[in-house]
């Protein structure tokens, strides 16, 4: 595949990534301050709302933003081993900023949603949802 190739693909993912995450996020975050607002801990209604976007996540960004080819089973479990991964990064923040620094749960997990979809993508991009290079006969 010639740069311009990759570099076009890995655009489109980006772009596609970005789409898809902004419009999930939006639903999302709308729903933290709902539930939160009703009197929810905020920990708790990141933990439910977390898990509900997981799993509607996988199947849209595997086909649409990835195009990933590979076994459903592999990537599923790799999937869920960088939302742990991703899950216990926003835990970690809305800990430390909201419990000890005393900082809003608003405005940290507003934050927290895009410092954790960046990890994300590159997890899924290069671990979950990896692209096979297949090199032609004589070149480097």
């Amino acid at each position: 595949m010639s740069l311009e190739r990759w570099r076009g693909r890995s655009f489109k993912s980006v772009m596609l990534y970005g789409i898809i995450g902004l419009t999930s996020n939006l639903v999302g975050y709308a729903a933290y301050l709902a539930l939160t607002h009703w009197g929810s801990d905020p920990k708790l209604a990141m933990s439910l709302l977390y898990a509900i976007a997981c799993s509607i996540g996988f199947f849209g960004n595997r086909r649409w933003t990835f195009a990933h080819q590979g076994g459903v089973l592999g990537s599923a479990l790799r999937f869920l081993a960088a939302h742990l991964m991703g899950y216990l990064m926003n835990l970690s923040i809305l800990i430390v900023f909201v419990d000890r620094l005393g900082y809003p749960h608003q405005a940290v997990q507003a934050v927290a949603i895009f410092v954790v979809a960046a990890f994300l993508y590159v997890a899924f991009r290069w671990f979950v949802f990896p692209r096979k290079i297949v090199g032609r006969a004589g070149t480097s």
